[in-house]
């Protein structure tokens, strides 16, 4: 939410077990700006909750619009999700698993110590999700308010983890072996408002257990979490190039069949626009999409000296 705070009153917690503020050593924030990003989320669907969870009659949080949870990160164009809201990001190719984080979610909190937290769920088909075990050792015997700050080292893997304009990572090695998730390939990545209300019958809790104390409550319309961005650190599908003139992929839009002019060898590999692979050879001359719908496809080709991703459309 957009914040109004007149007094800060930092409350004792019972650990510090986790990265620390940006700026500080061993913390993990890594800044909008950073060259790691080669990409941003590029489409959203929210589905809001309500300003104060306890009575909907306060109406639910309509601050933002989903464009401004799209792109790079601002620190101030943001999409607020309310009480228990989320929203589903995709994105233009899919996230796959790299050494270390493979993406990273902003939020807009304008102090170190003041969390506006979220879930993070992955999914490599839309339909499935996968959480992230989020940790919190915050004090949970007094309740935060809209006025309260707490040290960022005492959670992990929550998104709003760190201030506006520095990304929470994510790794997804850390969900390998999860049945129906393709670590590789992840199409979407949801975000769901924590709800910081000590009261079981209506707060979240971790994945040990413990109920989260976040600020509570917030009757905003830009109430609960404020989506900034997700950037992404790894796709098979972005960060690949080559020289154009040594491959020429025609025509481009194609009606189903298009041809591949290169002077190396290579193996090919078709995704949809979902992430899903499709088709792959070794060294076609042309490739056959007549079976499959409209649409965009990613067609990565794997030479010995480079890699190369082409988007083509079939009309």
């Amino acid at each position: 939410m957009i914040k109004y705070l007149f007094f800060l009153s930092p409350l004792l917690c019972f650990g510090q077990s986790y990265a620390p503020e940006p700026g500080i050593a061993g913390s993990t924030a890594i800044h909008k700006d950073s060259s790691v990003f080669i990409g941003w989320a590029t489409g959203v669907t929210v589905d809001r909750g309500p300003q104060l969870i306890v009575n909907s009659s306060f109406g639910y949080a309509s601050y933002g619009s989903e464009s401004d949870a799209t792109g790079q990160a601002t620190g101030t164009s943001v999409l607020s999700l309310g009480d228990g809201g989320e929203a589903i990001l995709t994105f233009s190719a899919p996230i796959s698993n790299g050494v270390g984080a493979d993406f990273a979610v902003f939020e807009n909190g304008f102090l170190d110590h003041y969390l506006e937290l979220a879930f993070v769920e992955v999914s490599s088909d839309g339909i499935n999700y996968t959480r992230f075990d989020a940790i919190s050792e915050i004090q949970t015997s007094l309740q935060l308010t809209n006025f309260d700050t707490v040290n960022c080292a005492y959670v992990t893997n929550f998104a709003g983890k760190y201030r506006a304009n520095f990304g929470t990572p994510f790794d997804l090695e850390e969900l390998s072996g999860t049945t129906g998730l393709d670590i590789s390939a992840i199409t979407h990545v949801k975000i769901i408002d924590v709800v910081g209300n000590l009261d079981p019958q209506f707060g979240t809790f971790d994945s040990q257990g413990t109920i989260i104390n976040d600020p509570y409550p917030t009757m905003f319309e830009s109430g609960g979490f404020d989506l900034d961005a997700v950037g992404v650190i790894h796709s098979d599908l972005l960060d690949l190039t080559a020289p154009t003139s040594s491959i020429v992929i025609y025509p481009n839009p194609t009606n189903g069949i298009f041809r591949i002019c290169s002077n190396e060898d290579y193996k090919v590999k078709v995704y949809s626009s979902s992430g899903r692979l499709i088709l792959e050879d070794n060294r076609p001359d042309s490739i056959d999409l007549s079976a499959f719908d409209s649409g965009c496809f990613f067609v990565h080709l794997i030479c010995e000296k480079m890699n190369f991703v082409q988007k083509v459309m079939k009309y």
